[in-house]
């Protein structure tokens, strides 16, 4: 199995950078970064389902492409993912550049987690109905898809269309892991439709709800049904690996970079990585 840090990179503690070369140096293979624009003072949404205040990082996080091209510069084999992208908030013809641009620049090393956002009033502000994310984040997917994999390329869709335009780079990975968030009732159809693979978070349910996931992607003749586990516990690994999960993923604290290397060092311990040469050559850009 392969196991992944994430953390909200934000303007406090420690950057990109220094976190990526932690994180690859520590013999983790991937990164996450996740995103939001801004924080809204005022919602309506409930940020976890028994309520409470949104953590002070949401509101500072880094734009996720520049600080991941940070970290792809600063290291050699490190997988750098989005977790997630909230692509119902961008425009997909400009995302569609950033992600390739990362891919290229990185040498196939990107990761792109996407999900359709659950803070209305940010989606408001970005012009996305709330009603209709997933939709909108179905389309824009699929915008992007085009655009990575055509030459010459053209879409139709309900909410974005675009005929005969050129873009590049492409990405050097084909296709590019396109990882769907979310524990939501419809995620397997979502993530069947334009997705490559899984990336929930843990739940009472979710290794009946693996389960589901790799028998419909069996009968959709998929040759594999990935998942990343985002937000694991290392307790978890075991039963995680049992179930077919290939990535876990684990939450570093933001903000504090002497917590966030402790918490590497708890979890090297606690899933006996090897750390790798600390005189490797240093970042690829």
């Amino acid at each position: 199995m392969k196991f992944g840090l994430a953390v909200f990179a934000t303007d406090q503690g420690m950057g990109p950078a220094d976190l990526a070369r932690m994180a690859e140096k520590g013999g983790f293979e991937s990164l996450f970064f996740p995103e939001h624009t801004h924080m809204p003072v005022e919602r309506t949404a409930h940020f976890k389902p028994e309520g409470g205040d949104v953590p002070p990082e949401y509101s500072r996080t880094l734009d996720p492409f520049l600080a991941l091209t940070a970290a792809a510069c600063a290291t050699r084999t490190l997988n750098l993912g989005t977790g997630i992208c909230l692509v119902s908030q961008r425009d997909p013809i400009t995302t569609a550049k950033e992600a390739a641009t990362l891919d290229h620049l990185s040498g196939g090393r990107f990761l792109f987690g996407v999900a359709a956002g659950w803070n209305r009033e940010e989606l408001l502000n970005h012009g996305t109905d709330p009603r209709r994310r997933l939709a909108v984040l179905a389309d824009r997917v699929r915008a992007m898809r085009a655009i990575w994999t055509q030459e010459v390329a053209s879409y139709e869709g309900p909410y974005i269309s675009f005929d005969r335009i050129q873009s590049w780079p492409k990405p050097v990975q084909e296709p590019l892991p396109i990882l769907i968030g979310g524990n939501g009732p419809t995620v397997v159809d979502r993530i069947l439709a334009y997705g490559t693979e899984w990336l929930p978070e843990p739940a009472p349910d979710l290794l009946d709800r693996i389960a589901e996931y790799r028998k419909r992607a069996r009968e959709a003749g998929w040759a594999g049904a990935p998942v990343t586990v985002y937000g694991a516990d290392p307790a978890d690994v075991p039963r995680y690996a049992e179930a077919g999960v290939h990535r876990c993923v684990f939450w570093l604290p933001p903000g504090d970079a002497e917590a966030a290397r402790r918490r590497v060092d708890e979890l090297r311990d606690a899933l006996g990585l090897a750390g790798r040469d600390p005189a490797a050559d240093p970042g690829r850009c």
